[in-house]
């Protein structure tokens, strides 16, 4: 049976993270991705939760009080910043969860956009662990949303396969733009 988009992105990275692990959830919106995440760590890891709208930021804090959870760091800048908020330059990350495009039932003109992605796609590949993933989940059916997915198609293509294993999931029969994934795994380098 086939997992629906968001179901396979929970299943991919789920298969990857480990109990105490750092880990990035880098467009927190509504907080189910935050809060799926903490679970996944335990009470012992910790999650880095970023938006750029206080809207996202309030709902996640409150899931996350509503949860009882305490692992998790809710951040209020873009995630193209996400660096400065890593505890120490030698930590290894253990996964990262992307949904590009714009918080839902919010202003559809604030929008995920490619630089930013893209900055971010490459710090988190600088830090993630040896077999870990990024797991992006691409919405492009709204304005300048074409443009983001072209960009960050065009740029995760050109990364080394001797470094990266990058996978594409998608419908392929589905109509009005259906969201898909992008998942980015850093291979063990081989000699």
């Amino acid at each position: 049976m086939l997992h629906g988009i968001l179901h396979y992105a929970h299943y991919l990275l789920e298969s990857t993270i480990e109990k105490d692990e750092t880990v990035i959830d880098a467009t927190c919106g509504n907080g189910k991705d935050t809060l799926f995440l903490s679970n996944v760590v335990g009470a012992n890891g910790h999650v880095l939760a970023f938006d750029i709208q206080a809207q996202a930021i309030q709902t996640t804090k409150q899931l996350i009080e509503d949860h009882q959870k305490t692992n998790v760091s809710v951040i209020h800048d873009s995630h193209e910043n996400l660096e400065k908020y890593l505890p120490t330059k030698e930590m290894l990350i253990g996964g990262a969860v992307f949904n590009l495009g714009y918080l839902p039932k919010s202003d559809k003109s604030i929008i995920t956009n490619a630089a930013s992605t893209i900055s971010a796609i490459n710090t988190i590949l600088h830090y993630l662990k040896t077999n870990g993933l990024i797991v992006i989940v691409v919405y492009y059916g709204h304005q300048g949303g074409q443009e983001e997915k072209e960009a960050v198609l065009k740029h995760v293509m050109q990364l080394s396969q001797r470094s990266y294993h990058v996978l594409q999931y998608r419908f392929i029969n589905q109509k009005n733009n259906p969201p898909f994934i992008i998942a980015i795994e850093k291979r063990k380098r081989r000699y």
